[in-house]
């Protein structure tokens, strides 16, 4: 790209006159649906302690914090929306920019748009319902909809039972499908190869023509989800696909603050293991959550992906008004 067009916009006017009626399409679906619209910090004192996921910092000095304070761009709105759910506030929604470090490629930007809402009395299947119809009410036509547990696609598409499947059955698959360069790979815990399986294997052929809802995931990979007290034990979570791409992700959320305490140790000990820096726990949420959060459901879209999808775009940057390297 020649230095005198770099200032030229990565979306075409025509894309940008369709993000701009994706946007009002969503405020108006609920507006009908009387959840309110909300706006919270886009900078925390604390992080993020997945360590999956990589944080953006900023050094704020002055009043209130002489001596300097760091400061965390949000990766998701996640937490200062459950602070207001404790609070009373019921069922709300935002659109806002995150940021996550380490993520550019054709489905990913380091600054991107999310759509994230919360509906307490929902559990994860009803919410599933409430996004199909949002969805489908932006989409220029209308998509039949599948919901599969995470076991029945990896059955269908691999023959292997994800929840039981050993250590060295999973590597096996991964050599023989094949994924390439898994030959080379010595992963030590059974997600990392069930994500490699999902990512280079069966999320390709997700939402073809349809949508398509996985559910049930591993409790190990539950993140902020309630477990299902069964054999195994299954988190209440979900995943949107369109044409392979994942859109949404969702929880039947964790209310109990103990457990969340233990899950944000647990990441920052692996955190330890990956020689990565340690994250302070949110405090402000885990005394929400002490405070009563109520039973709800959550979600996160993302706007971008769902957009491409709508203009048929194959890479974000055609659906930014300017991408990573017009920025």
């Amino acid at each position: 790209m020649k230095a005198t067009e770099s200032w030229r916009p990565s979306a075409s006017l025509e894309t940008l006159r369709a993000r701009a009626g994706l946007l009002t399409g969503v405020r108006e679906f609920f507006q009908r649906r009387g959840v309110m619209e909300v706006e919270t910090p886009v900078c925390s004192r604390f992080g993020v302690t997945d360590p999956a996921i990589e944080s953006f910092t900023t050094r704020y000095a002055g009043p209130a914090a002489p001596p300097g304070r760091t400061l965390y761009l949000h990766t998701s709105p996640e937490f200062p929306m459950k602070r207001l759910l404790a609070a009373g506030a019921g069922p709300i929604y935002q659109i806002c920019k995150v940021f996550r470090g380490g993520e550019l490629g054709a489905k990913h930007n380091p600054e991107f748009t999310l759509l994230e809402w919360y509906r307490p009395g929902f559990d994860h299947h009803r919410l599933m319902d409430e996004v199909a119809e949002l969805v489908n009410s932006l989409m220029p036509h209308q998509l039949e909809v599948e919901k599969l547990t995470y076991a029945e696609v990896f059955r269908q598409a691999l023959q292997l039972d994800p929840h039981t499947a050993t250590l060295a059955e999973l590597r096996r698959c991964a050599r023989e499908v094949p994924i390439p360069g898994a030959a080379e790979l010595e992963l030590v815990q059974a997600d990392a190869w069930l994500d490699l399986l999902l990512t280079h294997v069966i999320e390709p052929q997700l939402g073809r023509a349809r949508m398509t809802f996985l559910y049930e995931y591993p409790a190990s990979q539950a993140a902020l989800a309630r477990i299902i007290p069964s054999s195994p034990p299954l988190a209440e979570r979900f995943e949107l696909y369109l044409a392979g791409v994942e859109i949404a992700n969702g929880f039947n959320e964790l209310t109990d603050a103990q457990e969340q305490r233990n899950r944000f140790e647990q990441e920052n000990s692996e955190r330890s293991e990956q020689s990565l820096a340690q994250i302070d726990m949110d405090l402000h949420l885990l005394a929400a959550l002490e405070a009563g959060l109520p039973a709800c459901a959550g979600v996160a879209l993302g706007i971008d992906r769902l957009l491409m999808q709508i203009t048929q775009k194959a890479c974000i940057e055609e659906v930014l008004s300017f991408g990573f390297e017009r920025a």
